[in-house]
């Protein structure tokens, strides 16, 4: 009998990448399945968020992505006139990092590659049956078909999900009603400013510079919004609507990538049937506003890497894994929430345009415009407290601190937060002046690897003022916190 694996990822785009390296450096063996035989060269998502650098940054990849990415100090909500301020946020990265989605995959490739994961290309999962042990898996491949047996399988497999479907796992919402166009192509009459957003009655037009001599083209034209999903879009259609909505076609030619998007919104009744789980696109999906699909999938798998990899090696209690989508799935529901909200605004009636023009004008309020912006980068997320046992501390606990996202603070001269949480492990850390105390044991009734430290010195935050010490989770959320 074929040798049983302990995770089977379905779904080689960046949320199933993701899983697979945090399985990976926690020493599970794991392997991914995509029914893609060669990586997407298109680029449908453009950018990394700000909570999607930190958590590429808890795991010291960080560099990779900047240098191939540009920082843009702004983002925005529906393409409103007034752009989200993101260099006020309290991050290490108060930015969006503009990268396109084939360079994002190929790096996280190259680290799955790097920590022995095997990627399977030209595997499409065709049948799924699981029992109390584990996941029996088939499919085809070009050669014939497969078969695999796994403890555990995660389907990242995208909006149209053989994992989910084959869980039985229902995925209610709306379908589309109305459709978008984007192209990437040469201009040969560019707009003089780095990004072009137009709103008007007779639509919207967003031009965004690619790469040298490249920009993406994004259109919606009422004209045009019933157009069927799968119809291919036309050089001349985009032209001929960018150059009605614009007043130019900005000397559109040599198209090197055509699509057209629709507004299908769904929500995944569960994350979790037994032994599968869900993460990315496969568990929701929406217009993709805002550019937040991509990086909500990231976040997703970083949380459930941690936690599927306790179970399967440390012998966790397999409610972890529960935990997993009632952190997530509220998050899936804003996300919803918010890209309904964008969808909205990108209507062309003059009741549209005049609740456009109020908007804009209220996010130059810098509180208002703040709050929106820690949304859209996915600053705001926090958990309620995890049902783990708390470290053994004479102090108090701090039930206020439990679930939420702590930023990458110094702890002394030469270490940083998010550098003690580079193995992947949970965090130990004591915070105060006091270093002669010993910190609390931890004992979760669970075997699990722990980093423990101590800042020295004072940590410069005033929030911290009064914290002795916190267990720090794997995705750098805190566990528990207790008084100095």
């Amino acid at each position: 009998m074929a040798e049983v694996l302990e995770v089977a990822v379905v779904g080689g785009g960046p949320t199933g990448l993701w899983l697979a390296c945090e399985l990976a450096l926690a020493g599970i063996r794991v392997e991914l399945f995509e029914r893609r035989v060669e990586a997407v060269r298109e680029s449908r998502a453009l950018t990394l968020h700000p909570r999607s650098l930190e958590v590429l940054a808890l795991r010291g990849l960080e560099d990779r992505f900047l240098k191939r990415g540009r920082p843009l100090p702004t983002g925005h909500f529906a393409m409103l006139d007034t752009r989200l301020d993101f260099s006020v946020l309290d991050t290490r990265f108060p930015y969006t990092l503009f990268l396109p989605q084939a360079v994002t995959e190929a790096l996280l490739e190259e680290r799955a590659r790097e920590l022995g994961v095997a990627v399977r290309r030209g595997h499409t999962v065709e049948t799924l049956r699981q029992d109390d042990e584990g996941v029996d898996v088939e499919g085809s491949t070009n050669e014939g078909t497969f078969h695999l047996r796994a403890r555990f399988v995660v389907g990242a497999d995208g909006a149209r999900s053989a994992v989910r479907r084959l869980s039985g796992i229902p995925f209610p919402g709306t379908d589309v009603t109305r459709t978008a166009m984007l192209g990437d192509v040469t201009l040969g009459a560019p707009p003089a400013q780095p990004a072009l957003g137009i709103a008007n009655e007779r639509g919207g037009v967003m031009v965004v510079p690619m790469a040298p001599g490249v920009h993406r083209i994004v259109v919606t034209d009422p004209l045009r919004e019933k157009a069927p999903v799968r119809e291919p879009v036309t050089l001349e259609e985009l032209r001929e609507s960018t150059l009605r909505i614009a007043g130019s076609d900005f000397g559109m030619r040599e198209p090197r990538w055509l699509s057209r998007f629709g507004n299908e919104t769904r929500l995944a009744e569960r994350y979790r049937e037994g032994r599968v789980l869900l993460a990315g696109d496969a568990a929701h999906i929406h217009f993709p506003a805002g550019g937040q699909g991509l990086n909500v999938g990231l976040q997703d798998a970083m949380n459930l890497g941690w936690k599927l990899a306790a179970v399967v090696k440390d012998g966790a209690p397999e409610a972890l894994l529960d935990s997993y989508s009632r952190e997530r799935r509220p998050v899936g529901e804003a996300l919803i929430h918010n890209t309904l909200a964008q969808t909205a605004l990108m209507g062309a009636t003059r009741e549209t345009l005049a609740l456009r023009e109020l908007l804009s004008g209220l996010l130059r309020e810098p509180r208002l415009n703040r709050q929106l912006a820690d949304n859209i980068g996915a600053l705001d997320v926090g958990y309620a407290p995890l049902d783990v046992p708390a470290p053994r501390t004479p102090s108090p606990l701090l039930p206020e601190w439990c679930g939420r996202r702590l930023s990458d603070v110094e702890l002394g001269a030469d270490t940083r937060l998010y550098a003690a949480l580079h193995p992947g492990r949970w965090l130990l850390l004591g915070l105060g002046a006091d270093d002669s105390r010993p910190l609390p044991r931890w004992e979760p009734g669970w075997p699990s690897q722990v980093t423990t430290l101590r800042a020295r010195g004072r940590v410069g935050r005033g929030d911290l003022e009064g914290v002795g010490g916190m267990l720090v989770r794997p995705d750098g959320h805190v566990g528990w916190a207790w008084a100095a």
